[in-house]
């Protein structure tokens, strides 16, 4: 029992970031369509602390099960209440003073502090007063443990401040939950490449924002989300799906071979015909893995018209073909070697520094055409040496016997 409690714990928690970086990429997403004038974080003041303009707003985020209730003594409350006391009575009362909202998946029951603190226009009496009035009752009638430091922040306050406090509180109760905040960043991404999109769009979004937020979390120096730099890369990630376009995720940009070990790969092999430099095998083993990496997520995602990659592939091929039967018919059939190895070396340099056929106008990634041609060379449909096919096949074919 003991270790279902445990995993449930720690389920709750972790669903618990998760919509707290959903609020927050939907706020950016929310927020750019009205100008560039804002920063978000993640973990700093609060679960996310807005700056827009000269105002601070700071989020507490509680992600509940369905039927649960922000009641007079409610931990949540009474938790976020002591984190936002101890943060006035530190900040000097010259300073501009946030907003602070507690925005849970709970319902605040009516006539209960947590319903008298919801913003005004909710269908709902805003009465700070009597949120407060029933605030210090819950607070002198309870005994809760759980509560205790809360208690302790809130009797540091003087009446004063707690009113002042209070006047800046609003709860926004029933908030849609991490299921329904997903589908409102799926209606927001089809608006921006359209429905069909939305999923793979929405996916590189996550993963910018996430990569920005452990940056952030590692060191504070690295700084919020801005909305300059959000609205370039939305605009960046939004121009990859246009029809001309094709994403190219950053990972994979940056990818390496990181050691891995594909000598016995026919594209490799290939290379070994020629006696490429190491350095150079590297970089084809590179090209190699980024290229199958992203045209395979294409083909996932469906990014990819029928047959578009086989057209493609067609086109790598016949501008190979033109070149290296140009080769093979000047050297005739008695070429010495060192002239087969040097005109392969050329073929294969034309790969590496001039071949630049793009999938579309716009992908214009250097590596998908070079990776690409690995592809295909692996494949054995292009080859650089004159004698690709036969030397490879005798490479390749079992030992008798063996």
């Amino acid at each position: 029992m003991d270790e279902q409690m445990n995993l449930f714990e720690a389920s709750a928690s972790a669903i618990g970031y998760l919509y707290q970086l959903r609020k927050a990429l939907l706020h950016c997403v929310e927020q750019s369509s009205a100008g560039p004038d804002w920063t978000v974080a993640v973990e700093a003041g609060d679960d996310i602390e807005v700056h827009e303009g000269d105002g601070k707003t700071l989020y507490q985020l509680k992600h509940r099960a369905p039927g649960t209730r922000v009641t007079d003594l409610a931990a949540d409350l009474w938790k976020s209440l002591r984190i936002w006391a101890t943060e006035w009575t530190t900040t000097d009362d010259g300073q501009d003073r946030p907003t602070y909202f507690l925005l849970t998946t709970a319902e605040a029951p009516e006539d209960s502090a947590a319903y008298h603190l919801r913003p005004p226009g909710l269908n709902s009496p805003r009465d700070e007063a009597k949120a407060l009035e029933l605030l210090d009752q819950a607070r002198g009638r309870s005994t809760s443990k759980t509560n205790k430091a809360a208690y302790q922040a809130w009797d540091a306050l003087s009446a004063e401040q707690r009113l002042g406090l209070i006047e800046r509180v609003r709860v926004l109760d029933e908030a849609p939950d991490i299921e329904e905040t997903t589908r409102q960043l799926l209606r927001l991404a089809a608006l921006a490449v359209g429905r069909e999109h939305a999923k793979p769009f929405l996916e590189r979004l996550d993963g910018w924002f996430f990569q920005k937020v452990v940056a952030q979390l590692r060191n504070r120096a690295a700084g919020p989300v801005t909305g300059f730099e959000f609205d370039q890369m939305f605009s960046d990630r939004r121009d990859a799906f246009r029809p001309d376009n094709l994403p190219i995720d950053d990972d994979v940009e940056e990818m390496e071979d990181d050691g891995v070990d594909l000598g016995d790969r026919t594209f490799v092999r290939q290379l070994g015909l020629m006696g490429i430099g190491d350095n150079r095998v590297r970089r084809a083993v590179s090209d190699y893995l980024r290229a199958f990496t992203q045209r395979s997520r294409w083909v996932n995602d469906n990014l990819l018209r029928p047959g578009e990659l086989g057209r493609y592939e067609r086109r790598l091929v016949e501008e190979w073909s033109t070149r290296f039967d140009v080769v093979c018919d000047e050297l005739g059939e008695e070429a010495a070697e060192e002239d087969k190895v040097r005109e392969a070396k050329a073929i294969y340099r034309w790969v590496e520094q001039e071949a630049r056929f793009r999938i579309r106008p716009g992908c214009d990634e250097p590596f998908v055409t070079k990776g690409s041609y690995q592809i295909l060379a692996d494949e054995l449909r292009v080859g650089w040496h004159p004698d690709f096919e036969a030397r490879l096949m005798e490479l390749l074919e079992p030992v008798p016997g063996g």
